[in-house]
């Protein structure tokens, strides 16, 4: 065992894991829809250019009654104007990413590129492009007409100009703010329920694993994205070893780090390679965060729109105190959750590996920490604050959790600023008082006031 405090040292670079193809990847990938899209609009064009009844034919008269060149002038026209479409769309959608990049967060930009709707339309405009030019290519004048392509095209090229349409519509909702924070409150709310079971108690879990085992570097550098368990277990089964893994979705890990730690069964040396290996294949590890298993990003995210609302450039306090609002609604969802570290047992019941979890303190100080330390001279946002934290300490299930919303309480009173006007002052100190009254469980005395002012902002 006192041989795995030099193993990360020995061992500082290990094969990289190989290439893969996630769901969230391709679903954060602006283009791959679209092409999917623009590849069977070309398939179904050559398919449908096939079909060339004669002049005579009542159904082909019905939805192309002209000829050759007319429906190449409409193939033509449509090509043109879809492409001027497709350029408008990117458009919208550049200024959309630069807009909520600079005012909001460069965390939302992911979320733009997840959009199903704005690859929806994508996909609609390169579909009917590609049909139309690969239409023309097949236009023949000592040929019957293709009436099949041409009347696809009829239809897609109305289709496009509706989705357009709805395309800006949808691009104006979307650069809301509350837009953007009500989708980052409803991912993050379903990665927490995807991530951490319920629990009554909130209680936090605890595994007594001996003491020493050997360390495992990681093999590059780089943000967990997302942790693969099931070949994990099965190489600690079949090897009869148990691991610890230090990191989890959403960290940062460099290159001969330490990431886990690995105990044998019997006390004999671990095969450092082979769970090397294996830990490499089981860490899906890339250079931003994703949401797939970071249920601390979407807080996050909210957190940055807050800071960025209340910098000197934007000035939007108000925006920031909505944005403590969401966050209210998640930490009041995390206290009735399972949180801290998991165990993960093998067919036979024993216990093979623990994987790390981040506990309440930690989403606590991910919110109110950021916040309070760029709003200390700003009441609105610090009493927004507070007022989670009323929030939080109404539906406090332990006294762990009730100490962590007393602690985070006492800094945002400790922050506030000593040249602080006194009406504004005494405005915190008295949110301040009723988080104390929420903890004590006299909630009639925390949330009474005289005109909703405490509610609202």
């Amino acid at each position: 065992m006192a041989h795995g405090s030099t193993s990360a040292a020995r061992h500082p670079h290990e094969p990289q894991p190989r290439f893969r193809v996630t769901r969230e990847g391709l679903r954060a990938s602006l283009w791959f829809w679209p092409s999917c899209a623009s590849l069977a609009a070309v398939l179904l064009t050559l398919l449908l250019m096939q079909v060339r009844p004669g002049d005579d034919v009542a159904w082909a008269q019905w939805i192309w009654p002209t000829g050759v060149d007319a429906a190449s002038s409409l193939l033509q026209t449509v090509a043109t104007s879809v492409m001027t479409a497709a350029t408008v769309t990117f458009s919208l959608t550049v200024v959309a990413l630069q807009l909520a990049s600079q005012q909001f967060s460069p965390r939302l930009l992911r979320e733009f590129a997840r959009d199903t709707r704005t690859q929806a339309v994508l996909g609609v405009l390169l579909g009917t492009f590609l049909v139309s030019i690969t239409g023309l290519y097949g236009m023949d004048a000592n040929r019957p007409v293709p009436v099949l392509v041409v009347g696809t095209v009829y239809v897609l090229g109305i289709a496009s100009g509706i989705v357009l349409l709805l395309f800006i519509g949808h691009i104006a909702r979307s650069l809301r703010v509350d837009t953007m924070m009500l989708n980052a409150h409803q991912d993050c709310l379903a990665v927490l329920r995807d991530t951490y079971p319920v629990s009554e108690t909130g209680e936090v879990q605890e595994f007594d694993l001996p003491a020493g085992g050997t360390l495992v570097p990681g093999g590059r550098s780089g943000i967990i994205q997302r942790i693969d368990r099931q070949p994990l277990m099965k190489v600690l089964q079949d090897r009869g070893l148990t691991m610890r893994i230090m990191v989890q979705p959403g960290d940062h890990v460099t290159v001969g780090s330490p990431v886990a730690r690995v105990w044998a069964d019997d006390g004999g040396p671990v095969p450092l390679g082979a769970v090397q290996k294996s830990l490499a294949e089981a860490l899906d590890i890339g250079y931003e965060r994703t949401p797939e298993q970071d249920a601390a990003l979407g807080l996050r995210q909210l957190t940055d729109i807050a800071v960025k609302a209340i910098s000197p450039s934007i000035n939007d306090p108000i925006t920031a105190a909505h944005a403590a609002g969401y966050c209210a609604d998640l930490l009041v969802d995390l206290q009735r959750r399972r949180l801290g570290p998991e165990a993960h047992r093998d067919d036979d019941g024993v216990l093979r590996l623990v994987t790390t979890g981040r506990d309440y303190r930690y989403f606590l100080d991910l919110v109110c920490g950021p916040v309070r330390r760029f709003a200390h001279s700003e009441p609105i946002v610090l009493t927004a604050v507070l007022r989670l934290l009323r929030d939080c300490a109404a539906t406090a299930v332990n006294d762990a959790q009730s100490e962590e919303i007393r602690r985070q309480s006492s800094l945002v009173l400790e922050t506030a600023r000593n040249e602080m006007v006194a009406a504004d002052d005494e405005e915190i100190r008295d949110m301040g008082r009723r988080v104390e009254e929420a903890l004590a469980g006299n909630l009639e005395a925390a949330f009474t006031d005289r005109a909703g002012e405490t509610r609202s902002v």
